[in-house]
């Protein structure tokens, strides 16, 4: 299960999301239906055990200013980095207690705009309806807003971990770590703004990494990533702003994993260490890597 500031959800920003909940359903993903913020954004999921992978729309931009937590705005945090590409625009870390999880944040340096409270309905499996409840902590970054956080707690988790709505046809269980795009010259910053959270980072391949309750989070140069992954596309190389562009996503079967990736007639490919991986124009300027699961000893 996911603990306090593991990676719970980032936050994958498109401008065409029925395009992209379709060719992630292509993908074997089972994702819910388009359901709608009251700041204006759209969302489906993919809901695994104590995380989950989301895509974000706009539905609205005149609402994009309500509900603001101090003078965070989420719809206009979204909205604006829309404006310049697609990609991870912000990312949620579990929680929880996020009052006190913020309260641990706060004394670590993160700056906490405020908290948002928000639910919505839901029909469970056996046909009875209720509404799921969370608190939201924002954790702005201004100096790298793209990598801005926000600590998600659920306070019932059964209306959102439901069993049947984990089972998802790739086999696919859950998210298993992220790789942060970001120049050198800013890595020594990035290193003292996540040890506040995750202790000190271990050296890997053009960067570091630290380790979060939910997978590794590696920070890596542009030459490292590509090396890596391949070509990015030109509109994040060319900015370079550091960015969440690739999630690991864990899978418990290959024969299931490779029967979608064969069926879904997107531009699949593998690394090296063959990980297979979307091409990120695809998936709104992400890659997703498909990395087995560790069997339980």
């Amino acid at each position: 299960m996911n603990a306090s500031f593991g990676i719970d959800h980032p936050l994958v920003a498109t401008h065409d999301i029925e395009g992209l909940r379709n060719r992630l359903i292509s993908l074997g993903f089972n994702m819910t239906a388009i359901g709608k913020h009251p700041w204006g954004t759209s969302t489906s999921l993919a809901m695994f055990e104590g995380c989950l992978l989301e895509i974000m729309g706009i539905y609205d931009d005149t609402l994009i200013d309500e509900v603001p937590a101090g003078d965070f705005r989420f719809g206009r945090h979204v909205f604006e980095h829309l404006q310049e590409r697609e990609g991870v625009a912000l990312s949620a870390l579990h929680s929880t207690d996020s009052m006190a999880d913020a309260a641990t944040a706060q004394a670590a340096g993160f700056t906490v705009a405020g908290h948002l409270e928000f639910g919505r309905d839901v029909t469970l499996p056996d046909g009875r309806a209720d509404r799921t409840k969370t608190t939201l902590a924002l954790l702005p970054d201004p100096d790298f807003p793209r990598l801005s956080f926000f600590l998600c707690q659920q306070h019932k988790p059964e209306l959102i971990y439901v069993p049947d709505w984990l089972a998802h046809p790739n086999s696919v269980m859950g998210i298993g770590g992220v790789t942060v795009l970001a120049q050198e010259s800013v890595h020594s910053s990035l290193k003292t703004k996540l040890a506040g959270l995750y202790g000190a980072a271990t050296p890997c391949d053009g960067g570091f990494q630290v380790a979060t309750a939910n997978g590794p989070m590696f920070v890596k140069t542009l030459e490292a990533i590509q090396a890596e992954f391949g070509e990015l596309p030109q509109d994040i190389s060319d900015n370079n702003e550091p960015s969440i562009v690739a999630i690991d996503l864990t899978y418990k079967s290959s024969a299931d994993l490779e029967f979608w990736i064969t069926k879904c007639g997107l531009n699949m490919r593998t690394t090296p260490s063959q990980h297979y991986t979307t091409a990120p124009k695809e998936t709104a300027n992400v890659i997703l890597r498909f990395v087995a699961a560790r069997r339980a000893t």
